[in-house]
């Protein structure tokens, strides 16, 4: 018996607009109506203006500056399960809260895994998301997760810049394993920037493991946050020698000084993704767009086919 394909229907968070039309542009189908209504003391409420019984609903919004954006897409869920949706996937570009994914001190929150429940709780069947901060929140959720791969945006572009002397650096030592991925793909050397905090989003001091002299270093992360460890590593990454350093992060969350802090850095480009909408534009931050990825995977999907296909052209398994 043919598989039976269910109508997709697909809808943005108001934290998402603009990367949701470029999804559903590419999916080849237009966004779904919604309204989000607010009341005068801050309060909202989404409501659908249209149908959504028996449809595979894809309900697209990232979780940056995370507490409105993350409490709207919770009331997307619960709103499209009482309308009695078939199948309900959060696509989350951005998974807001992903650097709380364990106790690294005494009598704190795991707050990854608290929004899992919630995700679930609300009535997802499935999440979707780009680049976790830890991968293993995936095993946070009782239900699927698809978990995209920034790679296979950045790889292509990294080798079109031809740099002749490539290797991949991380900014700390967290990162090792994912600068270590990239450079596979390169067969490229990888360097480590080991720095120490004083407390969050606040550097103690840094120094470089390996060797940087005359090399094209791309410094690889998930999240750019204030972006002092990317300008401290990169001003470090220079004076060692280095013929040139630029940086890739999938997510820009850019918050307090950071686009100033990049414009003033020693990092001749910063390549991130669209996953957030940047604030402001920067002569020193080039955007790439994961709306046909994310399209292909909602292709997937809906039609029962694989994830991993999409990652096939790296040898990845995902």
């Amino acid at each position: 018996m043919p598989l039976q394909f269910n109508t997709v229907k697909l809808f943005a968070g108001s934290g998402s607009t603009e990367l949701a039309e470029k999804i559903s542009k590419s999916y080849g189908k237009e966004l779904g109506e919604m309204t989000l209504s607010h009341f005068s003391d801050g309060e909202f409420q989404p409501f659908y203006n249209e149908s959504i019984r028996g449809s595979d609903v894809f309900l697209i919004q990232s979780t940056y500056q995370p507490t409105d954006n993350l409490f709207e897409l919770l009331l997307m869920i619960d709103a499209a399960r009482r309308a009695s949706a078939h199948y309900i996937t959060a696509v989350i570009p951005y998974f807001g809260f992903a650097r709380q994914d364990r106790k690294d001190k005494p009598r704190v929150a795991i707050g990854a895994k608290l929004i899992a429940n919630l995700l679930t709780a609300a009535g997802a069947h499935r999440v979707m998301t780009m680049d976790l901060h830890a991968a293993q929140i995936q095993g946070f959720f009782d239900i699927p997760v698809d978990h995209l791969d920034g790679a296979s945006i950045f790889v292509p572009h990294i080798k079109a810049l031809n740099l002749p002397n490539l290797t991949i650096a991380s900014p700390d030592m967290g990162g090792s394993y994912r600068a270590r991925t990239f450079a596979k793909y390169f067969n490229a050397e990888v360097v480590i920037c080991d720095k120490q905090r004083k407390r969050a989003n606040e550097i103690e001091s840094m120094s470089i493991i390996g060797d940087v002299t005359g090399q094209d270093i791309v410094l690889i992360d998930d999240i750019c946050d204030t972006a002092g460890t990317l300008s401290k590593a990169a001003s470090l990454i220079m004076e060692n020698g280095a013929s040139s350093v630029r940086a890739v992060c999938t997510h820009p969350v850019l918050s307090g000084k950071a686009y100033e802090t990049i414009e003033n850095s020693a990092l001749q480009e910063l390549i991130v993704t669209d996953t957030i909408p940047l604030k402001r534009e920067s002569s020193k931050i080039k955007v790439l767009s994961t709306a046909n990825l994310f399209a292909r995977a909602i292709t997937n999907v809906n039609e029962h086919g694989s994830i991993s296909e999409l990652f096939k052209i790296l040898g990845t398994n995902n």
